[in-house]
């Protein structure tokens, strides 16, 4: 593929970033990791208190983004069926046939994961592993665009199921959102007005809109391409392993990390920090990239000890100081 194309290509995608940014205020950063998992091929998880546009987000993507939408509120009561699909008994002809799930769309927004029990999280994240559902004894194949986002809240842990460490493990990337700032919030407040006004108010497109599902690929295709010099891969395989092996680094990681992060971090690291270094309009991945996203890749994936819970030690610290002790090769 040409520069020529390869621009054209980045120039639709930030032009959905833009599109997207104007619909949510305040959430940059939601917005910036949900289009760099989109073009890693992965999948996020969101953790953030009520009314944070967490829904809003994921529903103006599917409007700039050519696939369809559903949105699966989960709850304790919640059956694998009800995600999957299940096998409808015709007696007209004593046979079954496929009565597909929420499951099988483009993009799905898993709201309050940790409300439903694990066999219900267990059907949503084989989705997102294996790309395919079974039922009944026969296995569905899901679309090629498959996007999942979860959402969960950390204030109310009252009646949730938390997610065990090797089902976080296969989200791409863990994602925190606060409260807006004031100005934003005021904008906010003033947007919703306006939209109450016009009940007929819908999101407009710009021209470029939506991205078709051939760019996509496309430009997934341009990050495998793309150069990674060997130091910086070294780096992303080294800030893993002392994950694993904080004893090398210092006493006090030592003490703070019980397990470290899989092999999946590594390749997080590396496809997201190719997403992030081609939306920049570079050819390259520096370390700084790979510095950006070590919270987001990390955070679900490093087990803290019991130790470092009881001095109140938070995850972002830990890796704080993993970052920094780590050399960049």
């Amino acid at each position: 593929m040409s520069e020529t194309e390869a621009n054209t290509l980045r120039d639709q995608i930030l032009e959905l970033a833009e599109y997207m940014n104007s619909h949510i205020l305040g959430q940059p950063r939601l917005v910036s990791r949900m289009l760099l998992a989109l073009l890693a091929d992965g999948h996020i998880l969101v953790e953030g208190p009520p009314g944070l546009a967490k829904t809003r987000a994921v529903k103006t993507l599917a409007g700039g983004v050519e696939g369809d939408f559903q949105r699966i509120q989960f709850t304790p009561d919640l059956l694998p069926a009800d995600l999957t699909g299940t096998d409808i008994y015709r007696p007209q002809d004593a046979s079954f046939s496929f009565q597909p799930g929420p499951l099988l769309h483009n993009l799905v927004l898993a709201d309050e994961i940790n409300r439903a029990p694990a066999k219900v999280q267990s059907a949503l994240l084989e989705s997102m592993e294996e790309r395919q559902i079974t039922v009944g004894g026969n296995t569905y194949p899901l679309p090629r665009f498959y996007f999942v986002m979860a959402t969960q809240n950390p204030i109310e842990q009252e009646g949730t199921y938390p997610l065990p460490e090797s089902q976080l493990d296969r989200f791409l990337l863990k994602i925190r959102i606060g409260y807006p700032e004031v100005e934003t919030e005021l904008q906010i407040m003033q947007r919703v007005r306006a939209e109450a006004r016009d009940e007929t108010q819908t999101l407009k497109l710009p021209p470029g809109l939506p991205l078709t599902q051939q760019t996509l690929f496309a430009a997934r295709q341009q990050l495998l391409e793309m150069h990674i010099a060997e130091p910086v891969e070294m780096y992303i395989t080294q800030l893993v392993q002392a994950s694993r092996k904080p004893g090398l680094y210092s006493a006090e990681l030592a003490r703070w990390i019980q397990y470290g992060a899989s092999p999946r971090a590594t390749l997080a690291l590396d496809r997201c920090s190719r997403a992030l270094a081609w939306l920049d309009g570079r050819d390259y991945v520096s370390p700084e990239d790979v510095q950006q996203l070590a919270h987001e890749t990390l955070r679900h994936r490093i087990l803290l000890s019991y130790q470092a819970e009881a001095d109140g030690i938070a995850m972002d610290q830990v890796i704080d100081e993993l970052v920094a002790r780590v050399p960049v090769a």
